[in-house]
């Protein structure tokens, strides 16, 4: 039986998971050890659904996910989605890249394989630029639907 949960329910998903913000009687954030950061990643291809931080993740040399405050500091939590608060900028890359940035992720680990929470279309997709750091917008949204 296919189903769906409701755009209420959807966002206060969202806000547990990137705001540590409680859902009424139902579920808190973890009272020991909660995570601190959310780790955003970026891939040449989507992760899918069976996919972990490492799926497709870019490789270019210098290249490091980017830890995002998992706060309302950190993330905008507005109906079903979650956008970063303020811009998220990657490491600058060195050489000579030939990627491209099509999907990025929101996961629990700085490096390895991690839990991928959220992965979503980048549009417009970046092209990796010697010297150029990659960068997603404060527009840029994972989320319900």
């Amino acid at each position: 039986m296919a189903g769906e949960k409701s755009t209420t329910y959807g966002g206060q998903l969202l806000a547990l998971l990137f705001n540590a913000t409680a859902i009424p009687n139902i579920a808190i954030n973890a009272t020991s050890s909660p995570l601190t950061n959310l780790y955003v990643s970026l891939h040449t291809a989507d992760p899918g659904a069976s996919g972990n931080q490492t799926t497709n993740e870019l490789s270019y040399t210098g290249y490091a996910r980017v830890a995002v405050a998992r706060t309302t500091a950190g993330w905008v939590v507005t109906g079903a989605s979650a956008s970063p608060a303020a811009n998220v900028i990657f490491p600058s890359p060195t050489g000579t890249p030939t990627q491209i940035a099509t999907f990025l992720g929101v996961g629990s680990a700085s490096s390895g394989a991690g839990t991928l929470f959220y992965a979503g279309p980048v549009s417009p997709t970046i092209t990796i630029t010697a010297g150029l750091p990659p960068t997603l917008t404060t527009a840029t949204t994972v989320g319900e639907g």
